[in-house]
């Protein structure tokens, strides 16, 4: 992990906390009913999700109540555009996004002294069963002010409008009551601390709910994708709901996104592109067991590509370059099947979305294909960081090398 951080790819957007941050961060936790960090710094992420603090309460997800409400700290400005580390949702990061771009002024106006609690209401106090999901489709994001500095604003203006009045000028209780709450708050009079609640309309997500779900509504039927087996296995026995569900490992899953076009499956084209290269590549590491010279340096050298990629059994090395080979005699063999030659796995990661999809759907569906398919390591890193981090840390160290160096270069161009 420590390369990451060197290379910027862990904890380069967080925000470090400490002093009156760190006091009014533990406010923040007291009003969401959360015991306080005892932690004098720590380092928040965009939605105020803390990496040091997850590792204390041993809670990935801390800032939840239940898995059908999230909520998000704001403490600073400087949160506007960070990324989010460890989203519940698929939508997290652009909820955070339309926040800031609705209050940009009131948030600079709020953290100069105090911290934002965003509550991301659904409507639903807790979920019983995975198809509550498809009841899901808005939400209300609503804000609380710590130490309810807003209403101690009306407070405020109440006072001057009493003091105003007759001769109430030289009323010394009103004198003191103006003073009070002057010195406890500063003067609120003109402090731009009313956040109206936003609503937003929720389409096709993914949710860490139920042990990961990808809920899609978008299409031609309702589709519900689960992580966990034992939870799709349950699901199925139910017979009132019209939803067709799958596992992310059933190979009728990939059938399915390419027949609604969800997907698009163009072998030919995609052997061609620079993400079917590091698909071979981390399916090569992953199979070769023996070897001399670092794997950054195999990868990256044709002759020692080949070299090891020779030295491999008959069948794997088939296999990785099952790609090749379909499209080689497809030329003279117009009727050779797809299964016949190329691995289903490795067919299962060269889906990609199909081109008509919008920005934000893609994005969703290139989550769902690295969820079926992990077998990208920029696409992995880009589009499921948590997983990510989980798998690099059984990568080969040469190997790890490589891929940072990957993502460096991709960035630089790129972005999901």
């Amino acid at each position: 992990m420590d390369k990451l951080k060197s290379a910027g790819l862990f904890g380069a957007e967080l925000v470090p906390v400490s002093g009156s941050l760190a006091e009014r961060y533990n406010g923040c936790l007291a009003m969401l009913g959360l015991k306080p960090t005892k932690l004098k710094k720590f380092h928040i992420d965009g939605m105020g999700w803390s990496p040091e603090i997850s590792e204390e309460k041993k809670q990935t997800y801390y800032l939840n109540i239940g898995e059908a409400n999230s909520n998000a700290i704001v403490l600073s400005p400087a949160q506007k555009d960070m990324a989010v580390y460890m989203p519940f949702h698929s939508f997290d990061k652009d909820i955070m996004t339309t926040i800031f771009t609705a209050y940009e002024s009131e948030i600079r106006d709020i953290t100069k002294d105090s911290a934002i609690c965003v509550h991301l209401d659904q409507d639903i106090d807790a979920y019983y069963e995975p198809f509550d999901l498809l009841r899901f489709k808005q939400l209300s994001v609503s804000f609380k002010l710590l130490n309810d500095l807003e209403s101690k604003q009306q407070e405020q203006l109440k006072l001057v409008e009493l003091f105003e009045e007759g001769n109430n000028f030289i009323d010394r209780g009103i004198h003191n009551k103006i003073l009070e709450t002057a010195k406890q708050y500063g003067d609120l009079r003109e402090r731009k601390l009313r956040l109206e609640p936003i609503q937003l309309k929720i389409r096709s997500f993914y949710t860490k709910a139920f042990g990961g779900i990808f809920v899609l509504t978008d299409f031609v039927t309702n589709i519900i994708v689960f992580e966990s087996l034992e939870l799709f296995e349950k699901a199925i026995k139910d017979t009132v709901h019209d939803v067709s569900l799958f596992h992310v490992s059933h190979n009728e899953l990939t059938s399915t996104l390419v027949n609604h076009r969800i997907t698009d499956f163009n072998i030919k084209k995609t052997s061609k592109s620079k993400r079917y290269e590091r698909i071979k590549k981390h399916l090569f590491v992953e199979a070769i067991e023996n070897f001399e010279h670092p794997l950054h340096e195999i990868l990256d050298s044709p002759f020692l590509f080949k070299k090891y990629l020779n030295e491999l059994d008959p069948e794997t090395r088939k296999r990785l370059m099952s790609v090749e080979l379909y499209n080689q005699r497809k030329i003279v063999e117009r009727d050779l099947k797809i299964e016949q030659v190329v691995d289903l796995e490795f067919s299962k990661s060269l889906l990609e979305p199909h081109s008509s999809l919008e920005d934000e759907l893609r994005d969703l569906v290139w989550k769902l294909l690295i969820k079926i398919a992990p077998s990208d390591p920029l696409h992995l890193y880009w589009y499921d960081k948590e997983q990510f981090y989980r798998t690099y840390e059984d990568w080969n160290p040469s190997y790890q090398e490589w891929v940072i160096n990957c993502i460096l270069d991709n960035n630089k161009n790129e972005s999901p």
